[in-house]
């Protein structure tokens, strides 16, 4: 498990010189067997690398990886950018399981993160959030935003704007039935997740109205 992770952490945060060991090792191997067709899966591996590298990376980590937490300790911001915004490089240190910090580095784009998503996530400066690592080569990290007290926080976020939504139409048309089934509908999501008093008491108070306009 520990070469397993030494090889994806140095493909995930080494794009150029993967590409680099590719042309080597298959043009070696195509030189040696006189077989030309060696050559072929060096563009394909590379563009997958390029693209998923992070992503393989972070799944192997979240699913063989045991939990610890993390610091960064450094922001910097690059002259690069990504979809119009500045690559940062970040450094942090990281818990092991004797209680000790190692270093490590990434940046926005060679950062591992879990879940797996369409979005680059990463904690704020000095605030501990969780990662998992293979025992043995702590420098790996995969991050668990969504359980980092960020994440959740971004969670709830995204979870009460269907609750906003609906409560601007109830509040525009009290009387129109379907907008009060569709404040209770994402109330009641809502409280699935957080137990809010408040909120249950409002789902009480929607119902009632409801059965007043039938």
């Amino acid at each position: 498990m520990v070469l397993i992770s030494k090889i994806l952490f140095f493909t995930s945060h080494h794009g150029f010189y993967t590409v680099i060991l590719l042309f080597v090792f298959f043009g070696l191997l195509s030189y040696l067997t006189k077989k030309a067709w060696f050559l072929i899966p060096i563009i394909p591996l590379a563009i997958l690398n390029g693209f998923g590298g992070q992503f393989l990376n972070a799944w192997f980590l979240n699913k063989y990886g045991v939990e610890s937490t993390a610091i960064i300790t450094s922001d910097v911001e690059t002259n690069s950018t990504l979809n119009d915004m500045y690559i940062h490089d970040y450094e942090a240190i990281v818990k092991k399981q004797d209680g000790k910090y190692i270093s490590t580095f990434f940046s926005t784009t060679t950062a591992s993160i879990y879940p797996i998503e369409n979005a680059i996530r990463i904690p704020r400066m000095e605030e501990s959030f969780p990662v998992k690592y293979i025992p043995g080569y702590e420098k790996n990290i995969v991050i668990l935003y969504n359980q980092s007290e960020e994440g959740q926080q971004a969670l709830r976020y995204s979870k009460l704007a269907p609750v906003n939504s609906a409560k601007i139409k109830y509040e525009a048309d009290r009387t129109n039935k379907e907008f009060i089934k569709e404040y209770i509908s994402a109330l009641e999501d809502y409280v699935k997740s957080y137990d809010d008093e408040s909120y249950k008491s409002k789902i009480r108070a929607l119902k009632q109205e409801l059965e007043q306009l039938k």
